[in-house]
């Protein structure tokens, strides 16, 4: 509901927006203008950026590599995202590597992380290349999170940071932690300057980078810009979804600048040249404040540090040549790995015992919260994690099959808890229940088993892939369907 109700606001605000500038642009600015440094410094100041030549030649070979790598073993993909209730391919191909048994959600769309190579992880990659394009990206991920420790540690010591806890005690975090005096002084403020540095480092500690590409000669169309008439957009105007609250976010971009077209020396748009690929940023439903378009070349790199995501929005304006871009983030993922859905999987199941004489499997209790609780952890694990995993079927086996145990493991917990279900109808079917206990718990795991059935047709009617047959045949592997143990319920009741 939530999420519904951000969108419809989102609609509304984008459509009074329009509304008030009718026919007009709003102005915005590039690197040619003038007054372009000026309005960067008091407007966006928080967008960091790093030219190519300020990064290591060794670090930008590897990655560029990566990025062909990649492209050449087929492993970039077209999403299909849900928006405003509508089913759409986005024009940009994506692959997400990151931590293992980390996953990260875009537009209600889960993805699932090519794992790149940890210690203490077992990841068989399909050949030495994908390997090092995952190594190459891991680095890439190492040295963009400690420029952007060093970019925020500037901000707190020029007081630019927008951070209250940071502001309040900057000072103090600037001191050496050694610093001599009496321990009833200055114990605290060591623990606050700790504090303080643990929470740059971790507003900074990327475990997911979403690799973006794109050739616009190859796309028949590009929706245009619609605020600035800034031109071709490979993104439209958004915030980043779901990361950890004020957390940078680490840009590589790469152009491939030469193989198709040179720079355009027509400049068909205001300050603007259509051939090269920039970042367009704006505050966010603001019409007083010019945009900003900033040029990407060749291994540049930008930071969006602070809350600058959240206060502002950013696009994507194409160029002419291919693209790629890694997007380095710090997702917010506390139910969104593996750790957590196996924790949740085993909450569930500690209410289903198995008899040792019969090994007849019952449940330990029908209380309504217990059962409540089972069945939405049955439809977390169908809806957010088994059913997107095989929706996007077998393309992640062209990087690994690191997926295939956990998911195998998933789907026999989610057998179990199948079995659960039916097992709570055998028990409403009893009569020596309590009528009134027994009536509470019927109605709560109805509203669930209703959702369930919902969902599985809302399923059914967006697949667009033969991947979900796999989820059809695990759905028939027993005998109650939603339907019938929604009906069944029903009857309980009367």
């Amino acid at each position: 509901m939530k999420r519904r109700a951000g969108e419809w606001e989102k609609k509304l605000k984008k459509k009074k927006l329009l509304e008030e500038l009718g026919k007009n642009r709003l102005p915005y600015m590039t690197p040619v203008d003038a007054d372009f440094h000026q309005l960067w410094k008091s407007k966006y100041s928080k967008l960091i950026f790093r030219k190519s030549d300020t990064v290591p030649e060794e670090l930008h070979q590897m990655v560029q590599e990566g990025f062909l790598t990649l492209r050449e073993h087929g492993c970039f993909f077209q999403d299909l995202v849900r928006i405003k209730g509508k089913d759409f391919v986005t024009p940009v191909s994506r692959i997400l590597i990151g931590n293992p048994g980390c996953t990260y959600k875009y537009l209600n769309t889960r993805l699932f992380t090519v794992p790149w190579p940890n210690e203490g992880y077992d990841i068989k990659y399909c050949s030495p290349q994908i390997h090092d394009a995952c190594k190459a990206l891991i680095r890439l991920n190492d040295y963009l999170h400690i420029e952007a420790v060093k970019a925020l540690q500037d901000f707190v010591e020029t007081k630019e940071i927008n951070d209250t806890a940071v502001i309040d005690r900057e000072q103090n975090f600037a001191t050496p932690l050694t610093e001599k005096g009496s321990v009833s002084e200055d114990q605290s403020s060591c623990c606050v300057r700790a504090d303080n540095y643990m929470n740059l480092k971790n507003r900074t500690s990327y475990n997911v980078t979403l690799l973006n590409y794109m050739d616009p000669l190859q796309m028949l169309y590009l929706k245009q810009e619609p605020y600035f008439g800034m031109g071709n957009m490979a993104v439209s105007w958004h915030h980043d979804e779901n990361l950890v609250e004020r957390s940078t976010v680490a840009v590589y971009s790469y152009s491939c600048e030469g193989s198709v077209v040179a720079e355009s020396d027509e400049q068909t748009l205001k300050g603007r040249d259509p051939a090269v690929w920039h970042v367009g940023l704006k505050v966010a439903w603001d019409i007083e404040t010019p945009g900003l378009a900033m040029p990407l070349h060749q291994g540049d790199c930008y930071l969006m540090l602070d809350d600058l995501n959240m206060t502002h929005q950013h696009c994507v304006l194409a160029g002419f040549s291919p693209r790629f871009s890694s997007t380095h983030r710090v997702a917010e993922c506390s139910r969104g790995t593996l750790e957590y859905i196996f924790g949740q999987c085993e909450l569930a199941l500690q209410n289903l015992q198995t008899d040792l004489d019969s090994m007849a499997l019952s449940l330990k209790s029908l209380e309504a919260a217990i059962i409540k609780q089972a069945e939405e952890i049955h439809n977390e694990v169908e809806f957010e994690w088994l059913r997107p995993f095989w929706f996007q079927g077998k393309r992640y086996l062209k990087c690994t099959d690191w997926w295939l145990k956990p998911i195998a493991k998933l789907e026999e917990f989610w057998r179990k808890m199948e079995i659960m279900t039916s097992l709570v109808l055998s028990e409403f079917r009893k009569e020596e229940r309590i009528e009134e206990q027994r009536n509470k718990t019927i109605r709560c795991f109805l509203l669930i088993l209703t959702e369930r059935q919902r969902l599985r047709k809302e399923w059914t009617a967006s697949d667009l892939s033969e991947n979900l047959i796999h989820m059809m045949c695990i759905n028939r592997l027993l005998p109650y369907t939603s339907l019938y143990l929604i009906k069944a319920s029903a009857r309980c009741l009367e």
